[in-house]
Formats: structure tokens, sequence, C-alpha cells
């Protein structure tokens, strides 16, 4: 099955476009959580267990993982396995924004998506098509492709224009247009900026829309929504970090905000 197929076998069954981002630092950890052998993956257990019910996706950034040497990446691996083995309806995102050469990137194809075994993994760009091909053929995963981020800088260079385009419009266009042969390209798009999210939707269609910053970003949950759906009321990956896996109760922050997002709906 490929991953665009479980995503939406996953919205229909959980009736959820939610993601929760495991961005799990262990200096935020709960102090039973820190006394752990594994703490990083305790902690991504109790989240995933608190909150499978009303998730989609999950979306650990590596960088946290990273930041530990290769503890930090055994509790990743571990966290996955965990993911597949008890949850495997459930869609996989690396956020790890790869890109280098094509040579280069064989080795992240098979660090990411067979060792780590990830279902998806978000790209960057500028390097081209012939760099990133060694992810594009991979039709059984998905590449999701940083486009328009929700971060306050975003616009010093994806807002340059060029015959009247921006930057962001040229990545969404050229996915569309030449990069999406197998039918497994996505795009990052930040909820931080709606209008630039309803004008991608308009220029993508169908294809399914990466949308973090909802939450402690302060992206617009009413306006990402409005802009983001496709036809079918679908098509968006909405991922809420922080505000959901250091709340009081994940539980109870996941299932409002899957019922929120399925509101606007």
């Amino acid at each position: 099955m490929i991953i665009q197929q479980k995503y939406d076998h996953r919205i229909d069954t959980a009736n959820s476009l939610l993601c929760v981002g495991l961005d799990t630092q262990i200096e935020l950890l709960p102090s039973r959580f820190r006394k752990e052998k594994f703490p990083q993956f305790a902690f991504n257990r109790w989240i995933i267990e608190q909150t499978h019910s009303y998730v989609s996706a999950y979306k650990p950034n590596i960088a946290f993982y990273e930041a530990r040497g290769s503890q930090g990446l055994l509790e990743l691996e571990m966290t996955i396995k965990y993911i597949q083995d008890n949850h495997p309806d459930i869609v996989s995102i690396c956020d790890a924004k790869r890109a280098d050469i094509g040579s280069t990137n064989e080795g992240y194809v098979t660090a990411i998506l067979d060792v780590l075994g990830f279902d998806a993994v978000t790209l960057h760009p500028y390097l081209g098509y012939e760099a990133l091909k060694p992810f594009l053929d991979r039709s059984d995963k998905a590449c999701i492709i940083v486009c328009r981020t929700s971060n306050l800088g975003a616009g010093e260079f994806q807002d340059l224009l060029f015959e009247g385009r921006a930057l962001w419009q040229i990545v969404a266009e050229h996915v569309r247009d030449s990069w999406n042969e197998n039918g497994n390209c996505m795009l990052v798009v930040g909820a931080t900026y709606p209008e630039e999210l309803r004008r991608i939707r308009e220029i993508v269609g169908e294809m399914t829309l990466l949308v973090p910053g909802v939450g402690v970003q302060g992206g617009d949950l009413h306006e990402a929504v409005r802009g983001g759906l496709n036809r079918a009321k679908k098509g968006m990956i909405l991922n809420s970090s922080r505000a959901i896996i250091y709340a009081d109760n994940p539980a109870i922050s996941a299932l409002k905000l899957r019922d929120e997002i399925n509101r606007l709906r």
C-alpha cells in the first residue's frame, strides 16, 4: 500500500487529520521519564498510548534524537518500531528536511526509510530533481517537499519573485508538474501563512499538505482548515507538537484538537 492510500484510510478509520509531533526534548521530560533507561522512548510510548485513537500520523523531528547521539537514534528506532508493531495503520513521518547530492541521498534513503522504517520524510527542494531522485523513486514511501514554511523568517527566500511568481509558488508548481510521477509527493505548508496555504491548495489540487504551525507557533486553525482542505475534505496532515505532548493531559488535548478540526471540516 502506498503511503497516500494508507493515510487516507487512517483518516477514515480514526476520523482525524491530526498529526502529533514527537519533538521529545530530554530536558523537558517529566522526572519520572528521565529516570528510565530509555527516557525518550518511554515518554513517546506513553504519548502514543494516550493519543493514538485520535491521530492519523506521528512526526518525530530527528534533531531531538540526533542531539543525544547513538542513544537518541536508538530510542527513535524503538519509537518507530513500537508504532509499527502496535499501531501499523498510523503514518510515521521523519521530519529531517534532508537535501544533498544523489549519492549522499541514497544513504539517507536507506537510513530513514529502511533502517528506521519511516513511511515518509521531509525534504528540501533546493538541490533539484537529480539530487532527490533516490527519494522520489521510492513509490512505496512519501516525499514531503518543503514549500512554504511556518517560521517568521520564511519569506527571506521563499517570497523572492521570479517573473512575478514567488519561489514557494514555483516549488509547488514544479512538484505538481515534474516530481510527482509516482504519486508520492506531498508539500510542507505552514499554518502561519493562511493566504499562501489557500493559494497552494489551488495550485496542487488534491495533493496532501503537511501543515505545521498550529498551536504554540500561533497558526489560526480555522483559516488553515478552510484554506487547506481538498475536495474530499481531506488532503491535510495538521501537526501539533508541544501543545499536545507537554499538555497536562495529552489525550484530552489531542481529542479536543481532532474534534475542533472535524467541526471545521
